[in-house]
């Protein structure tokens, strides 16, 4: 029983909703306009990589936990905070590799999980 109450429900409500609505964005940017689901991935990984180079997106993940974390944008600020991280280490050769160290797991669970979707689906093009 002891698990139960040490949950943070408030956090999970806050996680779920932050996490909810940035997929809500998502599916409105496929459903109404005409850029493809890559371009709609380049974007948030961007998003998310420019706020966490500023330093907002932090704020967002001390707010909302994983809901910040696991989509896209929070992908993007793994890729900026280790760059930045790593450019004090190693210098400008840092920009580059920092942020591939600090995104590996995301970079190796993409691409298992894609192959995976790859092999028990027909992917569609979506028309223009």
């Amino acid at each position: 029983m002891d698990f139960w109450q040490n949950i943070n429900w408030f956090l999970m409500l806050k996680c779920f909703i932050v996490g909810g609505l940035i997929c809500i964005i998502g599916q409105i940017l496929i459903d109404k306009t005409k850029l493809t689901p890559a371009r709609i991935l380049v974007a948030f990984v961007t998003i998310g990589a420019i706020l966490g180079g500023l330093g907002i997106y932090q704020k967002l993940i001390d707010f909302a936990g994983c809901g910040a974390t696991v989509p896209l944008t929070g992908f993007g600020n793994a890729l900026a905070k280790g760059a930045i991280e790593e450019v004090g280490k190693s210098g400008i050769l840092g920009a580059f590799i920092g942020g591939t160290k600090a995104a590996s797991g995301g970079i190796a669970a993409a691409i298992f999980f894609g192959y995976i979707a790859s092999l028990v689906s027909k992917p569609k093009m979506k028309k223009q």
